[in-house]
C-alpha cells in the first residue's frame, strides 16, 4: 500500500489526531463558506410577475420638502411608505400625523442618522426602540418596518432588528434624488429601472431639492408602464420576499 505524507506509518493514536485535525479543518471552512455565502440581508424587493411597485421616502431633517411631497401624493392618490427618523417625528407632529391621515405607512429611520453597524447589538436595539416609541406616542402607529440610516447593516444589525420584531428594508431602485443630479436624471432612473416588485428608494428631506419636482414625473410614467403603487407592506403580500 503507498505512503501518503507517512500517514500509514503512524501509530493508531497519531493517525486519530492527523484526522480529527483534517475535520476541525473542514468544519471550519464548511463555516466561513456559509457565512460568506448566506449573510443575513435585509428585504430589498419581492419576488412577482405583477406590475405592482411601492414607493418609498426616508425624512431625517428639515420641514419644507415633507409638505409638498405629501400633497402631491395626495393629488396623485398615492399611498406610500415613509420611513422618519426620531428625532424628526418628535419636531413635525403635525406632519407626521398629517402622513397618517392620507394613509401612509409609516416606518421608522431609526434614532440618530448613525450607521449601525458601528453599534453593538444592545445599541442597535436600542436605537430602534427610541425611534418606535417617538412614532407611537406621536402618532399613535406601531411601525414593523425600518430603514437603516444609510442603508448600513451588518449580521448583526439584522439580528438585533429582527429580534425587536422589525422587518429591514431597502430597496432595488434608488432614484439618487438625495445627489441632485438633475429631474430628468430622477425621472429616467426610475422610469428605466422600475420593474415588478420593485422596492422605490426617495427622500423628502430639504437636502433633496429636485425631489418634488420630480415626483409627479415619476408617479405618471409609472401608471404610463403599467404599474400599480402600493405601500411597502402591501407589496410584501404580494409575493416572495427577496434579499
Amino acid at each position: 500500500m503507498p505512503r501518503i505524507f507517512g500517514f500509514y506509518e503512524m501509530q493508531p493514536r497519531a493517525k486519530i489526531t492527523l484526522i480529527g485535525i483534517l475535520a476541525l479543518v473542514i468544519l471550519a471552512s464548511s463555516v466561513m463558506y456559509v457565512q460568506a455565502y448566506h449573510r443575513l440581508k435585509p428585504v430589498y424587493q419581492v419576488k412577482t410577475d405583477s406590475k405592482v411597485v411601492a414607493l418609498t421616502f426616508d425624512i431625517s431633517w428639515g420641514n419644507q420638502t415633507p409638505m409638498p411631497v405629501i400633497e402631491i401624493l395626495k393629488d396623485k392618490e398615492v399611498e406610500t411608505t415613509f420611513f422618519l427618523s426620531g428625532p424628526w417625528v418628535k419636531q413635525n407632529p403635525d406632519v407626521v400625523n398629517r402622513i397618517k391621515e392620507d394613509g401612509h405607512e409609516i416606518g421608522t429611520h431609526g434614532y440618530r442618522h448613525i450607521n449601525l453597524s458601528t453599534l453593538s447589538k444592545s445599541e442597535v436595539k436600542e436605537e430602534v426602540k427610541k425611534a418606535h416609541q417617538i412614532i407611537k406616542e406621536v402618532a399613535d402607529v406601531e411601525p414593523k418596518l425600518i430603514r437603516t440610516p444609510n442603508g448600513d447593516y451588518s449580521d448583526q444589525v439584522i439580528e438585533a432588528i429582527h429580534e425587536v420584531n422589525y422587518e429591514a428594508i431597502q430597496w432595488s431602485v434608488d432614484s439618487l434624488d438625495w445627489m441632485n443630479p438633475g429631474v430628468d436624471t430622477i425621472v429616467e432612473r426610475v422610469s428605466k429601472r422600475a420593474h415588478p416588485g420593485a422596492i422605490i428608494l426617495m427622500h423628502a428631506s430639504d437636502s433633496c431639492k429636485q425631489t418634488t419636482e420630480a415626483l409627479p414625473r415619476v408617479i405618471d410614467n409609472l401608471r404610463k408602464q403599467g404599474y400599480e403603487i402600493v405601500t411597502v407592506s402591501e407589496l410584501l403580500k404580494r409575493g416572495e420576499k427577496e434579499n
